[in-house]
């Protein structure tokens, strides 16, 4: 049976808001280069996407993490399924997540970095639900605060499917 979706955020808006994010990165970072680490595997489109739209040099990691609990709820508990192939020491860093709901796994992660020794740590996330939020992160760059709701598109998967839609849906039950 096929998944009714509806739009939340249709394909323009998000571009756009991109695009923003872009340019206002580009002005904090002006004569600096911004090492973006792109969580996989949801925020590989944000991270391809911003990184068109800042005009400072930019340089790519990516990082993969999965946090683990009951099945249902995030515990924090983070384990590294693939870590960075670069040394972050000395480098301005921007994580970019494709959405941030609980903070936990987020939270582990931005420690475990600075520990890594940035000159600078900053987060960029297209969505946030702070509605879900158990630990506070502090993000420094957000595309659209988002209610309580199951989404998929532009990254955010429903049992793997829907990564490639354009457009930030709602899965309707």
């Amino acid at each position: 049976m096929e998944d009714k979706i509806r739009v939340m955020l249709s394909e323009e808006k998000v571009e756009e808001r991109i695009k923003e994010l872009g340019e206002q990165i580009s002005r904090d970072y002006e004569g600096k280069t911004v090492h973006l680490i792109c969580i996989l595997k949801g925020s590989v489109f944000i991270s391809c996407e911003l990184a068109k739209h800042i005009t400072c040099p930019v340089t790519m990691d990516f990082m993969s993490v999965s946090s683990y609990g009951d099945g249902t709820e995030s515990s924090g508990r983070v384990k590294i399924v693939k870590d960075l192939d670069e040394n972050v020491e000395g480098k301005d860093i921007l994580v970019v997540e494709d959405i941030i709901d609980s903070g936990r796994t987020l939270a582990f992660l931005l420690d475990m970095l600075k520990a890594r020794k940035p000159e600078s740590i900053k987060l960029c996330t297209l969505l946030d639900k702070p509605d879900r939020r158990v630990t506070e992160v502090k993000v420094d760059y957000t595309g659209f605060v988002i209610p309580d709701e199951f989404v998929v598109g532009y990254g955010l998967d429903y049992a793997q499917k829907y990564r490639n839609l354009p457009y930030i849906g709602v899965v309707e039950q």
